[in-house]
Parts: C-alpha cells; structure tokens; sequence
C-alpha cells in the first residue's frame, strides 16, 4: 500500500463517520484491486474463523498439546533443576505423570474457547480489517490476541484448575515437589494453574497464527472463494 493512500486512508477515518468511510472507500475502492470494504472484513473474519477453528480443533484433540513439540507444556523454568534432580534418584515417572497431566488439561480447556474467539472477530471494525490486511504475517492473530487475552486468561483459570484436578495433575505436581522438598533446603512453590494457563494460550495463540500465515502465503489454504479474493495479492 502506498504512503498517500495510507495517509488517506488515517485522514479519512479519524474525521469520517464509519460510515462515510465505507462509502468513499467503496467509491475509490480498495489496494488489494476491486474489493469491496464489505469483502475486506468478511475476508479477514473469514480467515479468523478458519485459522480459531482448525487450532482449536487440533490442540482440543487427545495429545494435541502433549505430542506437538511446539505447544508441549513442559515443567516451568524455575522447577527443572527439580525434574532432573527427580529423575536423577528415580522419580522420573512422578514428573512423567505431572507434564501429561499439564497437556491433558490444555487439551481440556481449548474446547471453551469458541464463543470468545467469535465475539471478537464479530467486533472487527473496518479499520481493523485494512489493518490487518496489509499488516505482518501474523496481524490477524495479533488482533486477536488483544482482544481476547484477559477474557480468555479469566475462562481458562477454572477449567484449567477443574481439569488439572481431574487428571491428578495438582496430585502430581505435590507429589513432585513434596518429594523434591524432601532433598532440599530451599522448598519449590508454583501457581500450577496459572502457569499452565498462561502457556496453553501462548500455544493456542502460535497455532492460530500458524495457520494464518499459511492462508496469506499458501493458495491451497484459503478454503472458500472470499479468502481466495482477499489474499490473492498477498
């Protein structure tokens, strides 16, 4: 997009009404050829629900977080001189037991995410939308997670907590530091729950934007004819 249009485009929306905008925007139409502003926004909604929905299905799925490499939640920083001191006198499977329990929870809590992620792109404005479109490989994603982080952040915390209860992951993780604390002069304390939250969305969020940066880099990913439209100049 070029530097006048970009200017154009701040000094329209900023002493515009939304919509005047839409209506000298469809008037002079869009950077990306023909496109509507109405087809912008759908496009980039569009691309929201596909890329929420494919990594919410695929992290909500058994071992979606546990058997990716890239999202697997492992024991924080602070507790692994405890998990190889563990392992080192024999309790690595007490860890084992513990870092499933962690994913499984995860996996658990993805599955409540939907009516959030929908509300969100439901409230994507056209300035957001020209935003996103002509942003980085991961713009949609960035909006999202801005929009969505503290409402997510506070859903998740009891479903983690009810789910790391019903997979013993609290058992376990006592059981760990309870053993570990046995060995040691300096006893190991971590919020479990908020842990475990906080990196099941980092690992939901990267998924997400896995996914976008392959509808704006991928023709074959761009599933339906509006996202073939948006992103064709990409």
């Amino acid at each position: 997009m070029n530097k006048v249009y970009i200017s154009c485009m701040i000094f329209l929306f900023a002493f515009s009404g939304c919509d005047t905008a839409k209506n000298i925007l469809n008037s002079v139409g869009t950077p990306n050829g023909n496109l509507t502003t109405e087809e912008v926004v759908d496009g980039l909604k569009t691309a929201l629900r596909v890329g929420t929905d494919t990594a919410t299905t695929k992290l909500s799925a058994l071992d979606g977080f546990y058997k990716d490499a890239l999202v697997k939640i492992v024991m924080p920083p602070e507790a692994q001189k405890v998990e190889k001191t563990l392992r080192d006198v024999g309790f690595g499977s007490v860890v084992d037991k513990a870092v499933l329990s962690m994913n499984r929870a995860a996996e658990d809590a993805s599955k409540y995410v939907g009516n959030i992620f929908i509300n969100a792109i439901k409230q994507m404005t056209i300035q957001d939308a020209f935003s996103i479109l002509r942003g980085g490989n991961t713009a949609a994603t960035d909006y999202l997670k801005e929009k969505t982080t503290a409402q997510l952040t506070a859903a998740f915390k009891p479903i983690i907590s009810k789910s790391l209860d019903k997979t013993d992951a609290t058992k376990y993780w006592s059981d760990v530091f309870s053993t570990y604390n046995r060995f040691s002069n300096k006893p190991v304390n971590t919020d479990l729950t908020a842990y475990v939250t906080g990196k099941a969305l980092n690992g939901l969020f990267y998924k997400i934007g896995l996914e976008e940066q392959q509808i704006r880099q991928n023709p074959a990913a761009r599933v339906t004819e509006i996202l073939k439209k948006v992103f064709a100049n990409q």
